[in-house]
């Protein structure tokens, strides 16, 4: 009876979790003065959901080192950026392209023109005056300060840059020299000392990734290679909002037939089936969230499809056990053969998905990606679901009686 009392409490405290993080997820929350915000705010659309325009930009030139590529990606990045955008993608695709995807209303030539152009680096003083250009930049480093432990840039300059520096930090100790890209300020580090070798350290960065971000461009200077426009699509914002609501729709439709498919077909085990592929999505769309990952609709497609997937885990869970029981054997014996016996298909089937999904996403572009990338963290999920949680509510159903016969498994034959 203790056993029993305590699976029932665990299950309903199961339930009562599932259904809070899921409503929170969905509509939000306030507690006192900290908002909650749902999925539909914090999940990342892409340009097909909300509208926007996609840029992808193709290197003039036959070799391109990969180091040089990135320097490049970083560039175009803080040119976007000056836009105004927020949520952009900035992405490499193949060994020469760099895709840029910017959600929202905005004028593709203007952005393609502040793609293409050259730009230029500048040290500029608290008079306004230019210091030093890109050009008297030998080189950049992000590295970490041995006594501090922060990291920061350290700069080493040419010949012609080495006096113009020690003349302009003489002078302005105490107060700010800017670098900036165009008219954007990279940095804005105050002069400490007179720094006369040549030699100085840019601190400030709260990473060290953001240290090499700002050494990749400080290092690039203006664009470290020739660019040129391949494509620009632009999707309009009524199509965008159309479409959210619709794959929503859509989705919900989905999702309601596979949950009332396992109720009819599977009873018992189909309800424990729908709390499991529920705390399934959940915990997938809390993990969107969380990565940041871009939601396009070619995305939702590979969503529903894990749904699925999940689904058929639970599904081949259940045939095994029914042929177990059909044996005579007892229905905890029968529970335990039938998912010791359907974790082999489970994960062979799963891990096949997973390949492909990583192919897809290695040699796909732009949408590919990103219903390549739903794909594989929905099979993980899914299959982590199907091993640990639905495992778990069919020990929890045993404990409770509420699969206590075969009929509840839709098994008309009565076991030995």
């Amino acid at each position: 009876m203790k056993t029993k009392a305590r699976s029932i409490i665990v299950f309903i405290l199961i339930v009562l979790v599932i259904g809070v993080v899921g409503f929170v997820g969905f509509k939000g929350a306030i507690i006192g003065d900290y908002q909650i915000k749902s999925f539909d705010k914090t999940i990342t659309k892409g340009l097909d959901l909300q509208g926007g325009v996609s840029v992808v930009m193709e290197i003039k030139q036959d070799k391109v080192k990969r180091e040089d590529l990135e320097k490049t990606k970083e560039v175009l990045a803080l040119r976007v950026n000056k836009v105004g955008v927020s949520e952009t993608v900035v992405a490499i695709e193949g060994n020469n392209k760099i895709r840029i995807d910017i959600p929202g209303k905005y004028d593709s030539k203007t952005i393609v023109d502040s793609l293409s152009k050259t730009g230029e680096l500048k040290f500029i003083g608290p008079d306004q005056a230019e210091i030093l250009t890109g050009k008297d930049v030998a080189k950049a480093t992000p590295r970490t300060n041995p006594q501090s432990g922060k990291p920061e840039v350290g700069l080493e300059l040419t010949e012609s840059g080495k006096k113009k520096f020690a003349d302009a930090t003489t002078k302005f100790v105490g107060q700010n020299i800017a670098i900036k890209m165009d008219e954007d300020v990279l940095t804005n580090p105050v002069v400490n000392e007179p720094i006369l070798g040549g030699e100085a350290s840019i601190s400030g960065s709260k990473s060290l990734q953001e240290a090499k971000k700002l050494a990749a461009l400080i290092n690039g200077g203006a664009l470290p290679l020739p660019v040129k426009t391949a494509s620009v699509q632009t999707v309009g914002a009524q199509l965008g909002a159309d479409a959210l609501p619709n794959a929503m729709k859509a989705g919900v439709v989905g999702i309601g037939i596979i949950f009332l498919f396992l109720i009819l077909y599977y009873r018992v085990p189909g309800f424990l089936a729908c709390i499991s592929l529920s705390f399934y999505i959940v915990i997938l769309l809390l993990t969107f969230a969380l990565m940041g990952a871009t939601l396009t609709l070619p995305g939702i497609a590979g969503f529903l499809l894990t749904i699925g997937m999940a689904a058929d885990a639970n599904i081949l869970i259940f045939e095994r056990t029914r042929e177990e029981l059909r044996t005579g054997k007892s229905i905890k014996a029968s529970i335990e053969s039938g998912l010791h016996n359907a974790m082999s298909s489970i994960v062979d089937s799963n891990l096949t998905t997973i390949i492909g999904g990583i192919v897809l996403y290695i040699f796909g572009a732009g949408p590919v990606k990103g219903f390549a990338l739903t794909l594989i963290m929905g099979i993980v999920l899914s299959l982590l679901t199907a091993i640990v949680f639905t495992k778990l509510l069919m020990k929890l159903g045993t404990q409770m009686g509420i699969l206590s016969k075969p009929s509840l498994f839709g098994v008309k034959r009565r076991a030995n």
